[in-house]
Formats: structure tokens, C-alpha cells, sequence
């Protein structure tokens, strides 16, 4: 069995997670078999930052393509790259990612021709983007020209079977995964140096990770931590908001919160890399994702876990998954600001169930991952090779 993964950019430290999981799998269970994730090119320019990024340790077999960002390579010469490293492996099976590059498109279409198995990886759903009905008969075209389907989770599955892919033919359905053992052991320690370090009565803390744009609906969050704060019982409230990231909208962000004085209980800590944001999560108590548009949201999977209650938008992709109300957290519409100061005054009012919630998120969060998904999608793999 000769498989062969098309994957974008390698400074993707979560796919290189996963990648290894699924190189370590062929080992021990299918050894004569040759694995090669083909990487496009070294980072997306708006990634470029994790050239640096030193905590990704790469344990599988991988070729790239261009060694310069994914933005600066043009159509024509992806296919050229494409199409020679495919002649070259000769595979079983192709992989490509999504159906959003056409050189990769393209490749499918000859793989196919050539009477290779095509798996799609696919992370899109019906919430990211508007549609068009040219556009998704185009769409519907391509995707169905594959074999089989992996996916993040229920949204994209759904968006899959819209298009009118098989539910049988979409083998993978938990692929949205995160470097859960990194993540893991980094918080635990955090969370031991905090206890060594912290005196007194700290406050809790809702978080959010992430861009500060306005496609995150950061303003809602904040008048909705304001709103709440301020009417909840001065006695017992004892919350702050922690933002963990950067953005064009940090200095308007800040602002507001001075305008609704608040400012002392809202902490902007600056952006910071993947690998350290388990170090905020450990000082936190509840993570808050409000974004307006959200395919996934992976730092839902970070905080679970992490074992969070979490406090997520509806328009993000994971809630299906990952998010039951009064379980594990709460779901909100961003449109309803009164929805999410709800979800808010209930952990300030019952910070006792932050461990039970949060408990029931790592129970929540297991069929995700990166060791369960890597074997399920070898096993497609396996299928397709002998069929």
C-alpha cells in the first residue's frame, strides 16, 4: 500500500501531529506500506511567524514542494510539482486537501484517471461562508468524483452530504484535532506553578484565545462581561476576562473597556504561541469563543482538553461536537447578547460546577483524538488500497 498525502504548508503544527500518529501507525501495523505527506510549501504568509516555531517535531516521511509560502506559488506550477511527485510515488492512494486549490483538483481528476482511490480531507461546513448555487454545483461536481472523505466533525459532514456525498463514503467524521499531549502536559505544569506561586484568593477568569478581529465579536463579549459584572453581587463577583491574542482590534477593544470602566478587570496578555497558551489555560477558568463565523474553532479542542467548560458561539463549527448546554458548557447566539451573559452569570453564580463541566468536557473531547482519528484514517486507507 502506497499512500500519498497533498497537505498545504508544513508549519501547521497540528497536522504534523496527526501526520506522525498516521506514520506511526503504518509501522507498527502495516510496515511494507510507504507513506509521503507532498507539502506544498513551508507556510501560509499570514503563518509565516511559525518558522520559528520549535515545540513541532516532524516523525513522518514528507517532501516539500516549494520552499518559500504557499501564497507566492502560482496555479500552473503547483500542478507541474503536483503531478511530478504523484509520477514519482506512484500511489495507491492520493489525499488531497479540500477542493479549494485547483492544481490539487486537477491532480485528483488524474489520479482518478489513472485509476487511483482519491480521499478528500474537507474542513469546510454550510456556517463559513455564504453560497452560491453555481459555486456549489461545481462544488458538487468535484467532491463526488472522490472515494472516500475525512472530516473535522457534524458540520462539515452535513455540508459533505449536501453536496451530495454518500454518509457511508465519509469514514472519517472527528478529524479536528489538536496536539493534545503538548497541550496537556504544558497546562499541568502551569497549573503546579501557579498553585506553588499563588497566595490569597485569585480571581477567576473567563478567556478567550484567539485573533482580536471583528469577526470574533469581541465587543458583544466584552459589553456582555460588563453588563454582567457589573449587576452581579459586588460581594461574591470576583471574575476577570482575559484575551489571549493579537490583533487590528486590541487598541478599540481597550478603549471600550476603559469607556465601561472595567478596564482593571479586562487583561489583554498579547499574542503568544501555541505551545504557551496552555500557560493562560491555566490560569482560566472558562473559555469563551463568541465569533460571528467560525468553521471549527480549535482552541474549543485546547481548553477541553485541558478539562474547561467552554462557552461557544453557534455559528462555530465544533458546538455539534464538542458543546452541550448545562453539560460540559454552553451554546449562544452571537446575535443575543443577553444569550451569553446568561452563559457568563451562570459561572459566576456556580463556580462549582467548573470542575464537574469541565470533566465532562474531557469525556466530550476523547473521540478526537490525534491517536483514534490517525488509525481510522489508515484503515480507510487499507479499504481503498485493496478495493
Amino acid at each position: 500500500m502506497r499512500v500519498l498525502v497533498v497537505h498545504n504548508q508544513l508549519w501547521a503544527h497540528y497536522k504534523s501531529r496527526l501526520f506522525s500518529d498516521i506514520s506511526q501507525v503504518f509501522r507498527r501495523s502495516y510496515p511494507e506500506s510507504e507513506f509521503l505527506v507532498a507539502q506544498i510549501a513551508l507556510y501560509e504568509a499570514s503563518r509565516s511567524v511559525m518558522q520559528n516555531d520549535n515545540a513541532v517535531v516532524y516523525e513522518y516521511p514528507y517532501q516539500v514542494l516549494f520552499e518559500r509560502s504557499l501564497d507566492s506559488t502560482a496555479t500552473g506550477e503547483r500542478r507541474k510539482a503536483l503531478f511530478k511527485v504523484f509520477n514519482e510515488f506512484k500511489p495507491d492512494v492520493l489525499n488531497i486537501t479540500g477542493w479549494g486549490d485547483m492544481a490539487q483538483v486537477q491532480l485528483m481528476f488524474y489520479a482518478r484517471f489513472k485509476g487511483v482511490k482519491v480521499v478528500i480531507s474537507s474542513e469546510s461546513s454550510s456556517l463559513d461562508h455564504s453560497r452560491s448555487s453555481w459555486k456549489e454545483t461545481l462544488k458538487s461536481f468535484i467532491v463526488t468524483r472522490a472515494n472516500a472523505f475525512f472530516c473535522f466533525g457534524k458540520t462539515s459532514a452535513d455540508y459533505l452530504e449536501s453536496l451530495g456525498v454518500k454518509p457511508k463514503d465519509i469514514t472519517v467524521r472527528k478529524a479536528a484535532v489538536v496536539d493534545e499531549e503538548v497541550i496537556r502536559r504544558n497546562f499541568e505544569n502551569a497549573k503546579k506553578r501557579r498553585a506553588a506561586e499563588q497566595t490569597g484568593n485569585a480571581a477567576r477568569k473567563f478567556v478567550y484565545v484567539g485573533r482580536l478581529a471583528p469577526e470574533k465579536n469581541l465587543e458583544m463579549l466584552i459589553r456582555a462581561f460588563s453588563n454582567v459584572h457589573k449587576n452581579a453581587d459586588p460581594e461574591t463577583v470576583n471574575w476577570q476576562l482575559l484575551f489571549v491574542g493579537d490583533g487590528p482590534e486590541r487598541q478599540r477593544l481597550a478603549l471600550l473597556s476603559e469607556e465601561l470602566k472595567i478596564s482593571n478587570q479586562v487583561i489583554f496578555a498579547g499574542g503568544f504561541p501555541w505551545y504557551e497558551v496552555p500557560n493562560w489555560l491555566a490560569q482560566s477558568d472558562v473559555l469563551v469563543l463568541p465569533s460571528k463565523s467560525e468553521p471549527w474553532g480549535l482552541v474549543v479542542n485546547e481548553a477541553m482538553v485541558c478539562g474547561m467548560p467552554v462557552i461557544v458561539s453557534d455559528k462555530c463549527g465544533c458546538v455539534a461536537d464538542l458543546v452541550e448546554n448545562n453539560t460540559n458548557g454552553f451554546v449562544f447566539n452571537p446575535e443575543k447578547q443577553e444569550e451569553l451573559e446568561k452563559a457568563l452569570l451562570f459561572f459566576i453564580n456556580n463556580p462549582e460546577k467548573i470542575k464537574t463541566m469541565g470533566a465532562a468536557s474531557l469525556v466530550k473531547i476523547k473521540p478526537f483524538s490525534s491517536e483514534t482519528v490517525a488509525a481510522q484514517m489508515v484503515e480507510t486507507y487499507k479499504k481503498l488500497a485493496k478495493a
